[in-house]
């Protein structure tokens, strides 16, 4: 065989794993003589295969008895993973066998006690709080999913700078979070990135590739070459994958809107990557066995050594990302140990040739510099005919020893895995036994014996407070009522049931007679109680000790366990890990982002699209371990810790300094970023110059009128005050004139006044309590640049008012004004743009309204009449802010607001709601329902970070509550709130209308306004 067949049929054989890992990720089957039948009979079409396994297995419901892994579990819940202890328990519940009904209403019963008292938690509480997160989170995914609008820039390119020695962020254009995930857990290996930056097309392939992957692979190549190299050093804070993104979509056969899969999109990619430095390497190899970098760096090798139908067999795989079932397991090493063994593993060890008994082992016998491992946390319902994501929590370390699983080590580690099973057999025995004493009795409801034992002697020791209920209570008297003192007739009727005890339970309101207080011995000497509070006594203790001591016993097993493998000799094969890809929501939808840990700074980074930020350790396991959120690990990616070459910076040749940024750089990859930094650098400069650029101050007086506009309707609000200014304005016009002017002429110089003061005004940086806008329109058209005529009419119609002043100089203005006006032609200036502009004037006073009624009734703590104001303020304020950054009010303000009256509505039903007091409950849930309900969506639709954590807060806050011991009436209302309160469809429901708003002046708007403003300063939104 030549030297390129064997790379071929090499390449073959892994692809082929390659798909039956997926084939059984994505179906659940295990069997791999049927998966190697799927994809034979589908030509290696992976949804071809997917659909003949779902079909033969709705025909054939039973497994093959061969088949090594059980996938049964009851309902259609999780799946029983590879290796399961639980496969062992799986119990035909299909035949009419009683026992085997019998024996597994055992097991589960003893699998949720054992549970209960591991986490404290019951498996009906685990299950709705798994129900309930899985509806937030779909329900999330579902409102991110139809409200697919596509991410936009900010408009200051400043906003978009890269800060220095920050690492680059990926955008994300349209559900391509996975692209970014995995992108940069592969760029933050530097000798992948070295390798990538610094490739090369063969030269054969320059002018015309020979055949499809060339002509697929040659370009991905090319543009993730770009890629890297803007995310060297570029000066954006974040770029855009989009070219290498299209070239994936062909190979995805999907929809844009489609969420991709990690698992999937990585297999391609290193298939792609693989094939194109393949071509390179044949090129460059003269002779000699071509060596693939990419193969080097992140393919293995393991050895299967097992048994089939009595037969053995041993022979070596090659293996990239390394699958591992997750469910079933609690930790990284026994997802590990699991894979490793496989069936019956018993006859692997015995020299029986004829033994029946199937089963195999893996053993490494070569590790990848970069180990990756596939964390299956999708498994497919074949009842519902759909996947479901695994929620159960698995821990991995940050340091992880592959020891244990070399081949050159099988046979110590044989010897360890026995002792361990051994010693999990006696922990077994041990917990058993523990548990005789911890759930003692023989009924459902079952209790620690040394409390039972407690309880006895605190009955052996109570004394009966009376042997009759009569002398204290008044069994007459109403429930919850009080009474005064007996009367005389009253007393002999008592004395008479005394004598004559008569006890009617369905007529009468009466306790038995001669009923103690609470249960106490009726009849017990001195010398009974002594010696009966002697035993008890004794025998807890007894008990205590016992169960002290079998605890003891478990904890030092279970710490022999994990010290099993802490010796130097099985610590030599270290991988730490360099990179968490974690999923977030359910099987169907949801967001992926990164966690990759920076040698140099010596800390954790999150890579979150276009967000790159420090972490923490802690942050990671919160969000990746799983089991309390719906975001969990996805993949894990280790490298050699003994291979420093794969995370250490490039050194300069000849001056031995380290190279970054552009230094990095090939010739034309260098080129590549400085243009592209150039056009950044540009971008700024005209951002810079436009808005340095001051507003004109000469208005053009060519003010032509028509008659027609005359009954146009001033859209300014002449209050007294406006009408001081422009007096004001006309009186200084008229003193700085040499000489005698003509009305003409003075409304000019009044008009100039007036626009020169109000431009200082716009261009003045003011508080937030000093808003300027709200003292003149003109303020407003001046920051918004709206139209010249637009400003000149306006002005025009301030100095024509009819109530302008009554000394003749200002009534021959307003004359003059008023003349003007009508002169102006219908073609000289734009009625309906004239219109717009005043209209969206006065939407900016109704906004500004809105939230100052809104800020005061906050500050007096009245947030039910403060929601629909904070509300609307927001709405209507966004809405402006899409036209221009000056059109409305800071959108971060009103936000806050909005979001700590909705947080704090909701703290005050759940305390209404936790009183118990029928009217006080009722008065909570109609809150929520009728305020706190309808304004979620609102705050999830803009994908706003503090309100997406506002609501879940919110939602916990309710949720805690359950498995809490409450009256059946509230329990019930609390399971008919929570769907209502998790369910956010994509529809905004509908809630009340606007409230009517008064009317203000301008200068008592401005006054309360700068009030409320100036309150803020100092009260924060919390009210601490």
């Amino acid at each position: 065989m030549t030297v390129e067949q064997n790379v071929l049929q090499q390449h073959s054989q892994k692809h082929q794993q390659t798909l039956l890992n997926q084939l059984r990720e994505v179906t659940g089957t295990t069997d791999v003589q049927l998966l190697q039948q799927a994809l034979q009979v589908s030509h290696g079409d992976l949804a071809e295969a997917v659909a003949f396994l779902t079909e033969k297995k709705t025909k054939v419901p039973q497994q093959d008895e061969a088949t090594y892994y059980q996938t049964t579990q009851v309902g259609n819940d999780r799946y029983i993973s590879v290796g399961s202890q639980a496969d062992t328990n799986v119990i035909d519940l299909t035949g009419d066998d009683k026992d085997d009904l019998q024996r597994a209403i055992a097991l589960s019963l003893e699998e949720s006690s054992r549970a209960f008292r591991e986490t404290g938690i019951t498996d009906e509480e685990q299950a709705i709080s798994r129900v309930l997160e899985a509806s937030i989170a779909e329900n999330k995914a579902s409102l991110k999913r139809t409200h697919t609008e596509v991410w936009s820039d900010s408009p200051n390119p400043h906003d978009r700078k890269r800060m220095e020695n920050c690492p680059v962020g990926l955008k994300n254009v349209g559900n391509t979070c996975w692209f970014s995930a995995v992108i940069q857990s592969l760029f933050n290996l530097l000798e992948f990135q070295r390798l990538v930056l610094h490739y090369s097309p063969p030269a054969r392939v320059q002018d015309l590739p020979r055949n499809q992957k060339e002509h697929r692979n040659l370009p991905f190549m090319q543009e993730l070459r770009n890629l890297f190299s803007l995310m060297v050093g570029s000066k954006r804070k974040y770029v855009d994958p989009s070219c290498a993104v299209e070239i994936l979509k062909d190979a995805f056969k999907s929809s844009e809107s489609q969420q991709q899969d990690v698992s999937e999109f990585t297999h391609k990619l290193l298939d792609w990557l693989e094939d194109a430095f393949q071509m390179k390497a044949e090129e460059d190899r003269e002779g000699e066995k071509p060596k693939n970098p990419m193969v080097e760096l992140f393919y293995g090798r393991f050895l299967a050594v097992g048994v089939l139908e009595g037969k053995k067999f041993e022979n070596t795989e090659m293996f990239g990302q390394y699958p591992l079932q997750v469910n079933g397991f609690k930790d990284l090493h026994e997802c590990l140990e699991a894979a490793m063994i496989e069936g019956e593993i018993e006859s692997l060890h015995s020299s029986a040739e004829n033994s029946a008994k199937s089963g195999q082992e893996h053993w490494f016998t070569e590790l990848p510099p970069v180990l990756t491992f596939e964390l299956s946390r999708f498994e497919f319902n074949q009842a519902l005919g759909r996947p479901e994501k695994i929620h159960s929590k698995l821990e991995f370390p940050s340091m992880l020893y592959m020891d244990r699983y070399m081949d050159r080590n099988r046979e110590i580690t044989r010897i360890k895995r026995e002792e361990i099973r051994r010693l999990k057999e006696h922990l077994t025995l041990l917990q058993q036994r523990l548990e005789r004493y911890l759930s003692y009795g023989s009924g459902p409801k079952r209790f620690p014996l040394a409390d039972v034992l407690q309880y006895a002697m605190e009955f052996t020791s109570s004394k009966p407070v009376c042997t009759s209920p009569v002398g204290d209570i008044d069994t007459s008297a109403p429930p919850g009522g009080t009474t005064g003192q007996l009367l005389p007739a009253s007393r002999q009727v008592m004395k008479h049931r005394q004598r004559v005890p008569i006890h009617k339970p369905f007529t009468q309101s009466r306790l038995p007679p001669d009923l103690p207080m609470h249960p106490a011995p009726r009849h017990i000497t001195e010398e009974e109680l002594r010696v009966l509070e002697g035993c008890l006594h004794r025998w807890r203790s007894e008990v205590e000790n016992d169960s002290r001591d079998l605890q003891g016993s478990i904890s030092r097993i279970h710490r022999t366990i994990e010290l099993m493998y802490s010796d130097k000799s099985m610590m030599q094969v270290p991988y730490r890990l360099h990179a968490v890809l974690v999923h977030e929501g359910q099987a169907n939808a949801g967001h992926y982002w990164a966690y990759i840990y920076d040698p140099h700074q010596r800390c954790w980074m999150k890579y979150n699209d276009i967000s790159v930020t420090k972490s923490s350790w802690e942050e990671l396991v919160r969000d990746s371990f799983g089991g309390y959120r719906n975001a969990s690990a996805y993949c894990l990616m280790y490298i050699n810790d003994k291979k420093p070459f794969l995370i250490e910076e490039e050194f300069d040749k000849e001056t031995g300094q380290m190279l970054s940024g552009l230094d990095k750089l090939p010739p034309d990859l260098k080129a590549y970023v400085k243009e592209d930094n150039g056009l950044f650098d540009k971008e700024m400069e005209e951002w810079n110059t436009l808005q340095n650029k001051p507003a004109s101050p000469q208005l053009p007086m060519s003010l032509n009128q028509d008659p027609e506009y005359m009954e146009q309707p001033s859209p300014t609000d002449y209050s007294k005050h406006l009408q001081e200014d422009t007096e004001r304005a006309i009186s200084k016009a008229a003193a700085e004139q040499q000489e005698e002017r003509s009305p003409e002429g003075l409304l000019t110089a009044a008009i100039k006044v007036e626009y020169t003061r109000l431009l200082r005004f716009a261009q003045e940086d003011t508080a937030p309590g000093s808003d300027y806008r709200l003292q003149h329109v003109i303020v407003y058209f001046i920051q918004n640049q709206a139209p010249k005529k637009i400003l000149e009419r306006t002005l025009l119609m301030q100095f024509a008012d009819r109530n302008l002043g009554f000394n003749e100089r200002c009534k021959s203005i307003m004359k003059v004004a008023r003349a003007k006006l009508d002169l102006i032609k219908p073609e000289e200036i734009n009625m309906e743009e004239y219109e717009m502009w005043h209209q969206e004037y006065r939407n900016f006073r109704e906004t500004t309204i809105f939230l100052m009624i809104g800020l005061e009734l906050f500050q007096k703590k009245s947030f039910v009449e403060a929601l629909m104001y904070l509300i609307y303020s927001y709405q209507y304020n966004r809405e402006l802010l899409v036209k221009g950054l000056y059109r409305g009010h800071d959108d971060e303000l009103i936000g806050l607001y909005r979001r700590e009256c909705l947080l704090k509505l909701n703290e005050n039903a759940a305390g209404m709601f936790e009183s118990g007091e029928e009217p006080e409950v009722s008065n909570g849930l109609s809150i929520m329902n009728e305020l706190v309900v309808p304004c979620i969506p609102l705050l999830l639709v803009h994908d706003i970070e503090k309100d997406l954590l506002s609501v879940e807060d919110m939602r916990n806050r309710w949720c805690s509550y359950l498995g809490q011991e409450m009256e059946p009436n509230l329990q019930e209302k609390l399971t008919d709130f929570l769907p209502k309160l998790l369910d956010c469809s994509a529809e905004i429901k509908s809630f009340h209308d606007p409230p009517k708003l008064p009317t203000y002046s301008t200068l008592e708007l401005v006054e309360r306004y700068g009030r409320v403003m100036a309150s803020l300063s100092r009260v924060p939104a919390d009210g601490r």
